[in-house]
């Protein structure tokens, strides 16, 4: 498993075994993902946004961009911004000082995408997976060609990949082509294994990225606790962090009356939607699930951007972003 690891994040892994290889609705291909190169080129990550776009909400769900780093004490001449004087050395001195600042180059992003089993479900157009990975490359490319560096996490059930922050080229296609190949392991007879929690994905991100980052998580979010909850919390007040709900409509429209066959690929269990109880109980824990993630942008400040497996990516991510249609 460990070897199997280092060759995802180096991109030396061979070809995985992929169903419906050819599908892009269900897998994605490296080719695939590199197509969204200049479809991402409309798209911003910077602090100044469109009117309508949901990172530009209320002041403390707008992205505050590149830090600032100082550059000198000088004193006062005409012109500069009085809310930059230097009170303490002023009075020190007795003659007006200010200190100058200058934006840093860029900023490191951290791109975090879920490949869990959980993903590998779509009733309408796409896979989760499938809409997580193209939401990513899309994003991707635009960080690159913001001149901010560009580093990921991709995990799946057992193998994780991770990619420092680097300003170039060499980093996304490392990114991508974990991205692909972690994809590429999903499959309807895979192994039934405990999944990599997102609580260890959590604790990876504060590590790789403890301030100052553009942190953006995109997951189902499968099985979280009030554990998740402190870590998002904790990695939100020291980034900016956005947050990328995929969604499935069958978790809002469960059919009813309805017996329904489930599998993990080794057991299998039958989902009697016919009996409400059992109706309302699954509805009701998906909705939970949901309205505990939109929680943490009224929480925790960030933006919450819900995108579904039922429509194109790149149009949502247009919309969610205030942008007219392409």
């Amino acid at each position: 498993m460990r070897d199997t690891a280092a060759r995802i994040r180096t991109g030396t892994n061979p070809k995985p075994r992929a169903v419906d290889e050819g599908d892009t609705r269900i897998h994605v291909t490296l080719p695939h993902l590199r197509s969204f190169e200049s479809k991402a080129r409309s798209l911003s990550f910077l602090p100044r946004q469109p009117a309508r776009s949901v990172l530009n909400g209320r002041h403390a769900s707008r992205l505050r961009g590149r830090g600032l780093n100082f550059e000198e004490l000088r004193d006062y001449l005409p012109g500069d911004d009085i809310r930059s004087i230097d009170w303490k050395v002023t009075a020190r001195t007795g003659t007006p000082h200010v200190r100058v600042y200058t934006e840093e180059r860029d900023r490191p992003t951290l791109l975090v995408v879920d490949q869990r089993m959980s993903m590998f479900f779509g009733s309408v157009l796409n896979m989760k997976a499938v809409t997580a990975a193209e939401m990513a490359a899309l994003i991707a490319y635009r960080i690159l060609g913001q001149d901010d560096r560009l580093g990921g996490i991709v995990f799946g059930d057992e193998q994780i990949a991770e990619i420092r922050p680097e300003r170039s080229r060499r980093a996304l296609n490392r990114f991508l082509t974990a991205l692909a190949d972690l994809n590429g392991l999903l499959r309807a007879d895979a192994a039934n294994v405990a999944p990599i929690p997102m609580n260890q994905v959590l604790r990876s991100v504060a590590r790789i990225a403890p301030r100052n980052h553009l942190v953006i998580i995109l997951s189902d979010f499968d099985e979280i606790d009030d554990e998740t909850s402190r870590l998002i919390s904790g990695i939100a007040r020291r980034n900016d962090l956005i947050i990328g709900l995929v969604t499935d409509p069958f978790a809002d429209n469960m059919p009813p009356n309805q017996r329904l066959v489930v599998s993990d690929g080794v057991l299998q269990a039958e989902v009697n939607t016919i009996d409400r109880t059992q109706h309302t109980s699954l509805r009701d824990m998906a909705h939970g699930r949901l309205a505990e993630v939109l929680d943490w942008q009224r929480r925790y400040g960030m933006p919450v951007l819900p995108v579904s497996t039922a429509e194109e990516t790149l149009p949502q991510l247009r919309r969610l972003m205030g942008l007219a249609p392409s």
